[in-house]
């Protein structure tokens, strides 16, 4: 646990040091912001791309390891079953958490925001256009498996690695013990970079967060205050649902996990990706207890199905640019709305800035002028810091609930 606490301070110091180093910048050399920012940022992005390098084959190779020792197609089904059901559960509960606490505290009624330039969200308002049932079929199906590697569609690869799982687990011992063992092999020493590359987490957390106070300095908190005040109380009263379903079926072993989770949430948090921190947690829950197929078949699973903060986020931002534009909508309207947002937003993982995307797609199926997500972008970032790390937080307790129900969460101190 020392070279964990060492890791965990190391990234608070970097923290505290990028809103420093950012905020000097901003507030003394406003004539080099853009540079530093653009440079410092690189830190960041080194730190983000190194992870995603073994997102696709630490997915590839720990699913169909785990499909394949699984043996039993029964089992595959009773835990795909369990998670999914989980998953529909807490996306549901998310939605309606948000609905509930945005018409409840009214963020856009109290808060006088100038109307900005449609321009600043032409990227995302592009992107939205074209999202179809075509484009979801998309997302999931993968043309070409090399194609899905090289892009980091985790669910492409996820679908591809439970039919090659699968199909490995009925062919004799034979032929599959030896791909088997060779692919056991891999997933082991890719865990092994994990450790590694989580030791340059520093370094990006404090290029991320440098950059952006940079560039905003400490003025947009104040601008937002309400906004940011309004949202980061709904992700508490989410963060307490969640934790008080973990701790009725965890039990005190609630507490054990959140202590091993509590660099992934950080990095989470810095970086906001909930990607960023996929190797890691995958170590840390088997840390915990997990039973490593089970962790190595829900974690992938819940990347696309499973992300409670942006869920929540959905359905709060798009009544908030509502309120903005002075639309009232129904109970009816709002209902449907999450039931919309519940299906369009499965299965979108690979999209950059997903949860804007769907909001503004959903946004123009109400007629919620879509040209208002630019009233929220200039916070967007603090917004998701809070929702990668909730989705980090969903993510471990499916995975370690479903393990339990599964008799299969053992208390092993801690060892791989």
């Amino acid at each position: 646990m020392k070279g964990q606490n060492k890791l965990f301070f190391a990234i608070i110091i970097a923290l505290v040091l990028g809103v420093i180093i950012g905020g000097v910048v901003h507030t003394q050399f406003p004539e080099n912001t853009e540079s530093f920012s653009k440079n410092i940022k690189l830190l960041g992005t080194i730190f983000i791309r190194l992870v995603q390098m073994i997102i696709a084959p630490l997915v590839f190779t720990t699913l169909v390891v785990g499909i394949a020792k699984m043996g039993d197609t029964a089992m595959i089904g009773r835990v795909g079953g369990k998670a999914m059901l989980w998953f529909i559960t807490a996306s549901l509960v998310s939605l309606m958490l948000g609905l509930v606490l945005v018409n409840w505290l009214e963020p856009g009624h109290v808060t006088k925001l100038p109307i900005q330039d449609a321009n600043s969200a032409k990227e995302i308002l592009d992107n939205s256009k074209g999202f179809s049932l075509e484009d979801f079929v998309k997302h999931v199906v993968p043309k070409s498996v090399f194609e899905a590697f090289a892009t980091n569609e985790v669910l492409q690869i996820v679908l591809f690695s439970i039919m090659f799982g699968t199909a490995l687990s009925h062919l004799g011992d034979e032929y599959s013990k030896p791909v088997i063992k060779f692919l056991d092999v891999c997933a082991h020493a890719i865990l092994k970079m994990v450790g590694y590359i989580m030791w340059f987490a520093p370094l990006g957390v404090l290029g991320a967060i440098a950059a952006v106070v940079a560039t905003n300095g400490f003025e947009i908190f104040k601008v937002y205050a309400i906004y940011l005040r309004d949202f980061f109380f709904a992700l508490g009263i989410l963060w307490l649902i969640l934790c008080i379903v973990g701790y009725l079926i965890l039990g005190n072993r609630l507490f054990e996990l959140l202590r091993r989770i509590k660099e992934p949430l950080l990095i989470a948090f810095s970086t906001t990706s909930s990607e960023a921190v996929f190797p890691k947690l995958v170590t840390e829950l088997e840390r915990f207890g997990c039973n490593n197929r089970i962790v190595s078949f829900i974690l992938p699973l819940g990347y696309s199905f499973n992300l409670d903060g942006s869920m929540m986020y959905m359905t709060f931002a798009s009544i908030f640019i509502a309120q903005i534009y002075g639309i009232d909508m129904t109970v009816g309207q709002q209902i449907t709305m999450l039931l919309v947002l519940m299906l369009t937003s499965k299965g979108i993982a690979g999209v950059p800035r997903a949860s804007l995307v769907i909001i503004v797609a959903t946004c123009s199926m109400f007629g919620i002028p879509p040209e208002g997500i630019a009233l929220i972008l200039p916070i967007d970032h603090f917004c998701d810091m809070g929702r990668s790390m909730t989705n980090v937080l969903g993510n471990a307790l499916a995975t370690s609930a479903v393990s339990k129900w599964e008799g299969q969460l053992d208390n092993h101190g801690g060892e791989l």
